[in-house]
């Protein structure tokens, strides 16, 4: 191993982003999609947009239901079709919306990361006076096998 002296600083580029947003809490998703589009625009490279429908946030009635079920994957569609036309107009050459359900942390570490393959996952947290992360940021960041960044 290289000590100190002799180490050298080498360039590290990413190559592939997912960023995950969270259709109730827009104010921490709009920093970290901030901040993952600069970083998309910059490197020039694809972001993977996520959201995850909560269906255990749902009751047993409206989860059954397909009517229900069908307009809250519209919404969330379109939120994402919205957040991947600002991150075009930001000039991010490839942004991807992608809808997936269940769990968050766990459906991003598990389903969508091994499917996405990216090399750095961005989510954001809620500004909190005690200093916590919020339970999908830290599912993702002690779970995810690529890097992870939290934005406040």
């Amino acid at each position: 191993m290289a000590t100190e002296e002799e180490f050298q600083v080498e360039s590290l580029h990413f190559k592939r982003l997912l960023l995950a947003v969270d259709d109730d809490d827009d104010e921490s998703s709009r920093r970290a999609f901030n901040y993952a589009c600069t970083l998309a625009k910059v490197y020039g490279i694809p972001l993977g947009i996520v959201s995850v429908l909560e269906t255990g946030d749902m009751n047993i009635f409206q989860s059954l239901s397909p009517d229900v079920l069908a307009q809250r994957r519209a919404e969330i569609t379109h939120h994402l079709d919205t957040y991947v036309d600002k991150a075009t107009q930001f000039g991010v050459e490839d942004a991807q919306p992608i809808v997936a359900e269940g769990k968050p942390g766990r459906v991003i570490v598990e389903e969508v990361a091994p499917a996405f393959k990216p090399d750095l996952i961005i989510v954001g947290t809620h500004e909190r006076s005690n200093h916590r992360l919020g339970s999908v940021s830290a599912f993702v960041t002690r779970n995810a096998k690529s890097s992870v960044i939290v934005v406040r």
